[in-house]
């Protein structure tokens, strides 16, 4: 049976890396072409979306942001700044009102500069830090800029020194680092107790699936697969309708044109790619028109079927 490219919204559980949501959804879909988004650690719940087939070339364009729902515990440091790591410090944390609390988070909004935690992906010297780590090499990481477009607090549990909060951030965020610099500036310490990702890449956590919930659909073409184009809505939209710009769009080579005689343009942003489709609103790959508007030129070429 042919396999449907696009993205399923995967509501992942505690325990699953986001590989063992991949190599479940290969052996369910019976192909490779499989990836996803955007690691979540295996205690990190929520959304996790997954590409299939074609759709694993475009998950670069993808919506950027995410949304958290986080639990930070303070007075409490760990090697892994969440409470899976060893414990390295206890200390009390201060009386703080609801306002108190929410002006110390006024700190992490907006665009910040923020240092990973050491247990973590990024690469240092060509090797991911949490190796490091285990191999208990010294090292440091640089901070990095994020941002941090909204940051509500929700709940603040004084008598436990637990604050619940929601966060929704750009790509390469951690959590875990708001968790430990918070402690840090209220001359206690914190790290992360749960964390729930509730949107990722354009995709929402109540239109998600568990992968329990999949193994016993047997038509491959269901409908929790959403198409590639309908997963790229938020990019501008340009309209092919002359089969000879379509072959030489199909065989990548760059087209002139007036930008007038095209059935349909979304504004757009000459130095963004644009979605390029048929009349049939067949998506036909990304590209990228010039600042003159005068050249259409390819970037992602999706084989003709």
């Amino acid at each position: 049976m042919e396999i449907k490219d696009g993205f399923i919204a995967i509501n992942k559980e505690k325990g699953f890396t986001s590989h063992d949501c991949v190599k479940q959804i290969r052996r369910l879909l019976g192909t490779k072409k499989v990836g996803h988004t955007g690691t979540l650690d295996p205690d990190v719940t929520g959304t996790l979306p997954i590409a299939i087939g074609s759709a694993t070339r475009f998950i670069q364009y993808l919506p950027q942001g995410k949304t958290y729902i986080g639990q930070i515990q303070l007075g409490i440091r760990t090697k892994t700044d969440d409470m899976q790591g060893e414990i390295l410090n206890k200390k009390e944390w201060p009386i703080l009102s609801n306002n108190q609390l929410d002006n110390y988070l006024n700190k992490f909004r907006g665009i910040i500069q923020q240092i990973p935690p050491k247990v973590s992906n990024i690469h240092v010297n060509g090797e991911r830090a949490y190796k490091k780590v285990l191999k208990n090499e010294e090292f440091e990481l640089q901070p990095r800029e994020v941002e941090i477009e909204k940051l509500v607090l929700k709940k603040w549990d004084q008598e436990n020194g637990i604050l619940e909060i929601k966060v929704s951030c750009s790509s390469g965020t951690y959590i875990r680092s708001i968790a430990r610099d918070l402690g840090q500036i209220l001359d206690s310490e914190g790290c992360l107790l749960s964390l729930k990702r509730i949107s990722a890449c354009g995709f929402h956590e109540k239109n998600s699936v568990k992968i329990s919930d999949l193994s016993d659909l047997k038509d491959k073409n269901a409908t929790f697969i959403t198409p590639t184009i309908s997963a790229l809505d938020h990019i501008s939209t340009l309209v092919l309708t002359n089969q000879e710009e379509i072959n030489f769009w199909q065989t990548g080579r760059l087209i002139k044109f007036d930008l007038n005689n095209f059935v349909k343009i979304s504004s757009f942003n000459y130095k963004k790619p644009i979605k390029i489709i048929d009349k049939n609103k067949i998506l036909l790959g990304l590209g990228f028109i010039n600042e003159e508007k005068t050249t259409l030129h390819p970037k992602l070429v999706l084989n003709a079927k």
